[in-house]
């Protein structure tokens, strides 16, 4: 079992603290859901744990070696952003082509979504097929850990069902952060839920401390 420790970030814009004390463990085989309101950091802590952005101070630990350099992560981890990275002009085959091993094709064009996209040019998908291929790409690469920002946007109730088999079957073998403001999706499919509140991360051991924290009203709570 493989674990990815996130640890002691520090993150400021403009002088503003955004991130200063932050602690997250994710083994394989978990599925670690991380909630917080607008602006509370969550896009900008899996941006620094991928290293696409740089931080006063971090630890970023896979199986107790400090990961200093982006390039030591890419191999071990995979990430999601909230923007796409599939160029509009790539055939769904293609981007298919080059994003996973050959010996997965017949596996990945057995999705029944995929098996409807499969001959149509990306420009021509809608946001939430489009969502839905990156995912399932992402999911389906050899990394330990997969980071996904927001996965859920533009899904549609039945397409998010889909995604929380896909992300359940991929954890048996990795791990994975899921950070989305469809809270009731994440904490479904979450093994742990950690809320990010004024910088600093919170396990949420018990559904009531994400109303403590000031994160759910009552309704919200009664809804999980």
């Amino acid at each position: 079992m493989a674990i990815l420790e996130i640890d002691s970030i520090q993150k400021s814009f403009d002088l503003k603290p955004i991130l200063s004390d932050v602690y997250v463990a994710c083994h394989t085989g978990e599925v670690i859901g991380l909630l917080g309101s607008n602006g509370s950091g969550k896009s900008t802590l899996l941006k620094i744990v991928f290293g696409l952005i740089s931080a006063e101070y971090k630890f970023v630990r896979i199986d107790n070696v400090v990961k200093k350099e982006p390039t030591d992560l890419f191999k071990e981890i995979s990430y999601l952003s909230q923007d796409s990275f599939i160029p509009r002009s790539f055939s769904v085959q293609k981007a298919i082509r080059l994003s996973i091993e050959k010996v997965k094709f017949d596996s990945f064009y057995a999705d029944e979504f995929i098996d409807l996209i499969k001959n149509k040019y990306v420009k021509e998908l809608s946001g939430g097929e489009l969502r839905y291929l990156e995912i399932l790409l992402v999911l389906s690469n050899n990394s330990k850990f997969v980071l996904l920002d927001e996965p859920y946007t533009g899904l549609s109730p039945i397409m998010i069902e889909r995604v929380n088999v896909l992300i359940s079957k991929a954890s048996e073998t990795k791990g994975i952060i899921v950070s989305d403001h469809n809270y009731r999706s994440v904490v479904k499919i979450s093994s742990k839920v950690v809320l990010l509140k004024n910088g600093k991360t919170h396990l949420i051991t018990d559904k009531k401390r994400l109303l403590e924290l000031g994160y759910v009203s009552e309704a919200g709570l009664n809804l999980l």
